[in-house]
């Protein structure tokens, strides 16, 4: 095999503080250190690394007595480099990395707290949360997390406006200026309200949204409405109806639906399983077009979600220009996660393949379909079995009476109507509608159950009904098989050990080193393989490399 030639020099180098090292021993130590350069010289027994010194870019080896030839530089790159400034500078980051929504408080109150004083932000996870369930959770934020970033979800819900327009209502309210729009097929009129509401111009002429909106999305006709002016025809029936005014609705044609657009790729929960690799520079050129065809002042941000679960993952998304990252699944098997602990451990014994899709509760009828873990449940194949069900027949009673009996006996586990009173009584302080359509439609009604036991199976798990393990229903994308594999054999192996701040700060710090190796790759410096991976740390150890901890 032939040894690798070493480049050409770019410059020179003469000495600092400290000397030259042989490269194989002080590598790690150097990438490590992301606050300081790396210099890469020609030593007399081959290529050494310095951590300081003074370099002179283009000239000449031996212009000048005493110097090195300097092969390659690389500057700092603490986490904070990371990602897009103008995104960081808009919701007071000091790191592009979103702790996403996931429903019913598993992103908790005390998850986003913890995010936005570590300089990042969370978004609380409001999805299949009452109104009052919703804000009384941003109360608390807006009590004990005063003066750090943080934003709440606002997931679509299908045939049900008036619970997104009380929740709309009910940011406004609160003055909430920072919503994650998810889950959406179209945009509503109460999402266009939220963005619309207030929007004026600054005393410089600038128009400003009183309201920002991120937003998921996975396809591009979805992306494109979102990176596009609110639509007209919605801004007139806001107009109609009082709830904005003209100059208002005048406005808005000249801003995107959104100030940041997450490229949603194979995540937990709703998804449509894309590759990130092929999804977020699809949302980047499609950013690119709308904003050239409507001559934004400032484009949206895109990020990217789905899948970023390890360092090298984080810095993959960086170096393809993701403005931030997201991260879910990771997260809910985290100390702060509003779960149970025995979900927590589930998930931490999950490999990449410990996942499938199953039908949604919200969008059950639709067809609709979420990643869930199925490693330790049946959730996946019961619930699968009760849309084939559902499909297949106009009413419960239709059923062949076999499969009527191991729905009731293994999944319902009560007689189909005991389960359909429980049912009305959920709908009727939830959705009134859906109760007087069930009375008259018997397929509906077979829905309603059915949608009943979806929605309880992630409750049992958010609660860890033991007695209902076997039909928890977990949130789940492939991310989590792979920080699981990353984290194999260190303190991040054990659920208990993971604690939002400390994964996340890994994950950024372990991906700016993986960022440095690269970059010395790419100006023709030899690496070994491992060189760039990094193993997880305690966080007093990724204090101490990033420059905040004791040395």
């Amino acid at each position: 095999m032939d040894t690798p030639t070493a480049p050409r020099p770019i410059g020179t180098w003469r000495q600092g503080s400290s000397p030259p090292q042989p490269l194989a021993a002080g590598l790690a130590r150097s990438l490590l250190n992301v606050t300081h350069p790396i210099y890469v010289v020609a030593g007399r027994d081959g290529l050494c690394l310095a951590p300081d010194g003074t370099a002179q870019i283009g000239a000449a080896p031996g212009e000048s007595s005493g110097a090195l030839p300097l092969l390659a530089y690389v500057p700092p790159l603490p986490p904070e480099a990371l990602g897009d400034a103008a995104f960081k500078a808009r919701h007071g980051l000091r790191l592009a990395y979103v702790v996403g929504e996931m429903a019913n408080g598993i992103t908790s109150v005390e998850m986003v707290t913890a995010a936005g004083r570590a300089g990042m932000i969370g978004f609380f996870g409001a999805a299949g949360l009452l109104p009052a369930e919703v804000e009384a959770a941003l109360a608390r934020l807006q009590a004990e997390a005063a003066g750090v970033p943080f934003g709440v979800n606002l997931i679509h819900s299908p045939g049900n406006l008036e619970l997104e327009s009380a929740l709309v209502e009910l940011f406004l309210r609160r003055q909430m200026r920072l919503a994650s729009a998810s889950a959406f097929v179209d945009l509503t009129w109460p999402l266009v309200y939220y963005r619309v509401k207030g929007i004026r111009r600054d005393a410089h002429g600038r128009i400003v949204c009183a309201n920002r909106l991120v937003a998921k999305a996975s396809r591009v006709e979805v992306a494109r409405k979102f990176l596009s002016p609110p639509p007209e025809k919605l801004l007139i029936r806001l107009v109609d109806r009082g709830l904005i005014t003209a100059a208002e609705a005048a406005l808005a044609a000249a801003v995107p639906m959104v100030d940041d657009l997450t490229a949603e790729a194979d995540s937990g929960g709703h998804t449509d399983n894309r590759p990130a690799i092929t999804l977020l520079p699809t949302m980047q050129a499609l950013r690119d077009e709308t904003a050239a065809a409507h001559g934004f002042a400032e484009p949206p941000a895109i990020g990217l979600g789905g899948g970023v679960a390890t360092p090298a993952a984080a810095a993959a998304a960086f170096a393809m220009g993701a403005a931030y990252v997201v991260a879910g699944s990771i997260h809910q098997a985290c100390v702060e996660a509003g779960t149970s602990r025995a979900v927590c451990t589930m998930l931490a014994e999950a490999g990449q393949a410990d996942v499938a899709m199953a039908p949604a509760a919200d969008m059950f009828e639709m067809g609709v379909k979420v990643q869930v873990l199925k490693r330790g449940t049946m959730f996946p194949h019961r619930a699968a079995k009760l849309y084939e069900l559902y499909s297949a027949h106009e009413s419960f009673e239709q059923i062949p009476p076999r499969q009527r009996e191991i729905v009731e006996r293994d999944i319902l586990r009560r007689r189909f109507d005991q389960e359909w009173e429980n049912t009305r009584e959920f709908f009727r302080v939830r959705d009134p509608r859906q109760v007087e359509r069930a009375e008259r439609d018997p397929k509906h009604k077979m829905a309603l159950v059915f949608r009943s036991y979806l929605g309880q199976s992630s409750s049992w798990a958010i609660a860890g009904e033991p007695e209902r393990k076997l039909d928890y229903q977990i949130w789940c994308g492939p991310a989590m098989g792979a920080f699981n594999q990353w984290a194999k054999g260190s303190f991040l192996a054990k659920a208990e050990n993971r604690r939002t701040v400390t994964v996340a700060l890994n994950l950024l710090l372990g991906a700016a080193v993986a960022t440095r190796a690269a970059w010395l790759r790419g100006q023709g410096i030899a690496l070994p393989q491992s060189a760039g991976a990094m193993a997880p740390m305690e966080l007093p150890e990724v204090l101490k490399h990033l420059g905040e901890g004791p040395s």
